[in-house]
């Protein structure tokens, strides 16, 4: 089994949403300047920590040229490791990792997420939170990215475009549907009795 993560499906906007998602995540706790070095935080391939301007980042990621490892941080020594990630088809990518977080912070990196997906003038495709890791993150690809079918793993929680569930719920007709505001509804498993 893998570690949790949260996946995030977004169309490529004109714009970088970046400046926005770093707002809005600040908002909730989750800062992308490390507190007492005071610059962002890229990774090397070998997993190093690259000091970088935040100015900087923003730069690469709105060039879409690469995908970039890089962290957000609750605190100088608790960060979420975020791949982002761009496809030729107009989608960008980002995945957080949920390993060595509490309940709690995983709570709030959801709650942050699910805030910029449905908040930021970017169309989200999908958000795949699945907190055990029951699933890998590139399983989600065919069915988000290229229209075919959604895993028989189902994680914790989608939030997912009309198009998408409809597929899944097709798939999954037990699964509880709740609207979530701007074209998105939210899919989960159902409560035990």
């Amino acid at each position: 089994m893998a570690d949790g993560f949260i996946r995030w499906y977004r169309e490529s906007g004109a714009t970088s949403v970046f400046d926005a998602q770093a707002e809005l995540f600040a908002s909730h706790g989750i800062g992308l300047v490390h507190p007492a070095h005071g610059t962002a935080v890229v990774l090397d391939v070998e997993g190093e920590s690259v000091p970088m301007r935040r100015e900087e980042l923003g730069r690469l990621l709105g060039l879409r040229i690469a995908s970039i490892t890089m962290n957000w941080w609750f605190s100088a020594d608790v960060d979420v490791v975020d791949e982002y990630a761009y496809e030729p088809l107009g989608c960008e990518i980002q995945t957080l990792w949920l390993d060595g977080l509490t309940t709690e912070q995983s709570d709030t990196v959801e709650a942050a997420v699910v805030a910029a997906a449905t908040g930021l003038p970017t169309p989200t495709r999908a958000v795949i939170v699945d907190r055990q890791g029951a699933s890998d993150p590139g399983d989600w690809d065919a069915a988000v990215l290229y229209e075919g079918e959604a895993p028989s793993v189902f994680p914790d929680r989608l939030l997912v475009s009309a198009p998408l569930a409809e597929t899944v719920l097709s798939a999954r007709p037990d699964l509880r549907r709740e609207e979530a505001g701007r074209g998105m509804t939210l899919l989960s498993l159902p409560r035990p009795l």
